[in-house]
């Protein structure tokens, strides 16, 4: 053997070697932002039904009440810009560019749970009740309600791959030296019943409150608003993606309710 050849062979094993190095940094980096962002959306339903975190949406000190409101929108708009803008096609088009596509869906989810956490340490707390519950029985029957609409935003995720959408697959699949599968449409149980039974669950969690403080009702409405304009920009993309398949879906099946079209 060559010394020419010598050298090129550990050149390419140099090479085979820092790609599988690379691979798998990027696995233990998807694995990270999926650990925090699976945490975070714990402490979230904690945050919401005041049950089981340190701080909820009631929790912290009280301070003058047009700049509690003006802090609480700023955080919650950096959740929303972040959320929708990394979100859409064009966006990731020019930020794969910047990081390796097998971790632009972790980043996503890194990024997004950053952004949660903030809101979560900064939020200021409006302790004016809205409404409240006195019946103890049936308040706890509405917290149960609020529990189950976590459960229904969560089986929505499994429903639609889970761990794609938390950036997973992506980085197993990289580790493995094998391409992610092109995007195929599809419609399991609840999808077959309404187009966004993540969204529909958020709506039930969030206004399922035996008591509905000033500061949870603001949280509820601004998500609530930024829920419908997520939808907007969401099934612009879909429509875009998937063509006239998608126009079927939409035409037959409801957005929200779980109500077949007539």
């Amino acid at each position: 053997m060559t010394h020419s050849e010598i050298s090129e062979m550990l050149a390419n094993a140099a090479v085979t070697t820092g790609s599988a190095f690379s691979r798998l940094v990027a696995f233990v980096y998807g694995l990270a932002a999926y650990a925090l962002g699976f945490v975070t959306i714990l402490y979230a339903i904690g945050f919401v039904t005041k049950l089981g975190v340190p701080k909820d949406v009631d929790g912290g000190t009280v301070g003058p009440i047009g700049e509690s409101i003006a802090i609480n929108v700023l955080l919650m708009t950096v959740f929303a810009v972040q959320h929708s803008v990394m979100a859409r096609p064009a966006f990731k088009r020019w930020w794969t560019r910047i990081v390796p596509s097998s971790v632009e869906r972790s980043t996503y989810v890194l990024f997004a749970s950053l952004a949660l956490i903030l809101l979560f340490c900064q939020w200021r707390p409006l302790p004016e009740v809205v409404w409240s519950v006195g019946n103890p029985q049936l308040a706890i029957i509405i917290t149960g309600v609020s529990l189950f609409g976590w459960f229904i935003v969560l089986l929505s995720t499994f429903l639609i791959n889970h761990f794609e959408l938390f950036g997973v697959h992506q980085v197993v699949n990289n580790l493995r030296g094998r391409p992610m599968p092109p995007a195929t449409f599809k419609t399991p149980a609840l999808y077959k019943m309404m187009r966004h039974p993540l969204y529909h669950g958020f709506l039930i969690a969030l206004w399922a409150a035996p008591t509905m403080t000033a500061g949870h009702f603001l949280f509820t409405a601004v998500v609530t608003a930024y829920i419908f304009v997520g939808i907007f920009l969401e099934e612009r993309d879909l429509t875009e993606l998937f063509g006239d398949e998608y126009r079927r879906y939409r035409g037959r099946v409801r957005m929200l309710l779980p109500i077949r079209k007539g």
